[in-house]
């Protein structure tokens, strides 16, 4: 008889082949309701999985990462299977779990419309009223293709010819369909009680542009009204911010058709903060000890050959002929530096170099993951590669580390890390890789910070560590990354000289602290609601006349305070002063100066802040003084 230990509740004996569900019950466990999968050993199972044998059980809840996953997995294939109810033609592709809910790609003969969203959503709301269980069994590959080819899912059945010959699993949800999933799921439909379908998308198969273009039915659901309520408020929120919109509204960036997708072409408003941002990461920099380099956008493609690039990176560049030989665009800024380190003998009393580069890369993203600022084929970064002696090497990690963590206090961010380790696909050798990933992994526990592991996640040539920063509105955004390299130094045959003579082999560290400049930017503007603080703001304040006679004085308030580095314009419009005070407030402009007849009398000026309102009349060094001080902090409001 199976002993079942119970995560919290001790252990209990059942018959072979009694569900989890089961032995959960008999140990007593509490708010079995709540419980959507378990994990048996460490792997996520079905509730109504057979027991077998000796195992250590956790229940799983919707609280759970990998509840959510269940949960919004098994939401998928009831959409899928409302779907195929109200238009029995559609073809079914795939539909996974995805961080903020589940998506299903369609074939379909013409594109769904809102209305047809509605239809689904209320079919789905009777699929999970008739509360119809989620039905797992195995059968051979031939088995699953031959299903498949009689219901004219070609789609499934060209996933299924890709996977290995013996058992494949599929779920059956009520009478009528059938998917090709691993699994697990909810015990039954009725576990969900709250859902909404939020919009539709086009997305290649597979996400290949020469393949068909399928429609993506995105959506999302809780286990209460009251949570997917909030989550909708959330989702209004952050199509309020959307860096796109505002980019657009405060003429700070566009993205034009005629140039092509990926493409960012940055207004003066834009280029002007973007400018204030690279300023102030290279006053940082060179502050830290980094040289700042520069590295050609074209390098020959045997450059990349030898990086490993071109068998591990290929598909993400771009390449072009120069005098009949092959160059690729970088994608990354590291081989420069590299051959920068390489151009005379370096002695371990040069040791460490720190090359800094705002570089601009090009990588050829696929056109459904583009977003704007935030995924696009060309941006620059704040790369910067460290090349130090084996014994300077957790130093160096944890400088870059404290380096983040003050930019990030900075700017208000709190943020969590994780390592990433060896991929399938890697270049060096393991000892190599053993040693980058536990020089990170000793720099975080010596620093008293805590990461969690992503197995598989690094770059070919090292593992890395990813700093993900939380927003205003608690989104998580990675930006900051450091990768440990042996590989990169030995394929370059990078060397210096130790102190007893003899050529050693130094380490890397490639790293990036706010990462792209151009997504960190649109975080900004999300984070911030295009409202930047008074440091980063392209118009700082703007000077308003209330009538013509104080056109004069006002101009002469404007010219002041950019004498003393402000960026400030003068709105001498003949306009009324409320429509004037509006526009500043659209634009998000931090101060508006007023002047009328008394200001102008007094020397002085009315002083409104586009938050806290009216500030008052104050005297033109007041508020140069209180400016300065905003922008020396750098403050956030």
């Amino acid at each position: 008889m199976p002993k079942v230990y119970i995560k919290g509740n001790g252990s209990v004996d059942v018959d072979e082949g009694v569900p989890y569900l089961d032995a959960l019950k008999r140990a007593g466990c509490s708010d079995l309701e709540q419980v959507l999968a378990v994990k048996v050993d460490g792997e996520l199972r079905d509730l109504t999985a057979p027991v077998n044998g000796d195992c250590e059980v956790e229940p799983v809840t919707f609280q759970d990462p990998e509840g959510k996953e269940t949960y919004w997995h098994s939401t998928a294939h009831i959409m899928a299977a409302a779907v195929k109810e109200l238009f029995p033609t559609a073809k079914v592709t795939i539909g996974p779990p995805v961080e903020t809910g589940f998506y299903y790609d369609f074939d379909y003969e013409r594109p769904f419309t809102p209305e047809d969203l509605e239809k689904i959503e209320a079919k789905m709301a009777e699929i999970i009223a008739r509360d119809e269980p989620f039905h797992r069994e195995e059968v051979s590959k031939d088995e699953a293709i031959r299903l498949f080819k009689e219901m004219g899912e070609n789609y499934k059945v060209e996933i299924i010819e890709e996977i290995p010959d013996g058992k494949v699993s599929l779920y059956r949800t009520g009478e009528t369909f059938v998917d090709l999933c691993r699994g697990p799921h909810i015990p039954s439909s009725g576990k969900v009680k709250a859902v909404k379908l939020l919009s539709v998308a086009g997305a290649y198969w597979r996400g290949d542009e020469r393949n068909p273009m399928l429609q993506r039915i995105y959506g999302v659901s809780y286990p209460s009204r009251e949570e997917l309520e909030g989550y909708l408020r959330f989702l209004e929120e952050a199509r309020r911010r959307d860096h796109r919109r505002l980019g657009k509204e405060l003429d700070l960036f566009s993205i034009r058709e005629e140039v092509g997708p990926g493409f960012i072409i940055y207004h003066p408003k834009g280029a002007l903060v973007r400018t204030i941002l690279e300023d102030f990461e290279k006053q940082e920099h060179l502050k830290r000890g980094y040289q700042i380099v520069m590295g050609p956008t074209l390098l020959k493609a045997d450059l990349w050959k030898k990086s490993g690039h071109w068998d591990h990176y290929r598909e993400m560049m771009y390449f072009t002929q120069v005098d009949e030989e092959l160059y690729g665009i970088k994608p990354m800024n590291c081989l420069a530096h590299i051959l920068i380190y390489k151009s005379r003998i370096r002695s371990y009393r040069d040791l460490p170099l720190r090359y800094f580069e705002m570089g601009t890369v090009h990588r050829h993203e696929k056109s459904g993951v583009l977003h704007g600022l935030l995924r696009a084929r060309a941006f620059t970064q704040d790369d910067a590669h460290i090349f130090c002696t084996p014994d300077q090497l957790k130093d160096e990690i944890k400088g870059v580390l404290n380096f983040i963590h003050d930019v990030m206090k900075m700017f208000g961010f709190p943020y969590e890390v994780e390592i990433s380790t060896r991929p399938e696909k890697y270049i060096g050798s393991h000892e190599m890789w053993e040693r980058a990933t536990g020089a990170l992994k000793e720099s975080l526990e010596e620093l008293g910070l805590p990461y969690d592991i992503c197995e598989g996640e690094g770059a070919f040539y090292g593992p890395k560590i990813d700093v993900k920063l939380t927003d205003a509105i608690g989104r998580k955004w990675q930006c900051g990354t450091v990768q440990c390299d042996f590989a990169l130094p030995e394929r370059f045959d990078l060397t210096y000289v130790d102190s007893g003579g003899e050529r050693k082999r130094p380490a890397m560290v490639h790293r990036v602290i706010l990462g792209s400049i151009d997504r960190f930017l649109g975080v900004l503007i999300e984070h911030y609601a295009g409202a930047f603080p008074l440091w980063l703001a392209p118009v700082q304040a703007r000077v308003m006349n209330i009538t013509d006679d104080q056109a004069e004085y006002a101009q002469g308030v404007a010219d002041r305070l950019r004498q003393r580095g402000f960026r400030v314009e003068a709105d001498l419009r003949n306009e009324k002063l409320g429509a004037k005070v509006r526009d500043a407030q659209m634009e998000k402009i931090p101060y508006m100066l007023i002047v009328g007849k008394r200001e102008m009398a007094e020397g002085r000026v009315a002083v409104r802040h586009r938050r806290q309102g009216d500030l008052g009349p104050m005297e033109l060094e007041d508020i140069i003084q209180r400016m300065w001080h905003e922008v020396e902090v750098k403050a956030s409001e």
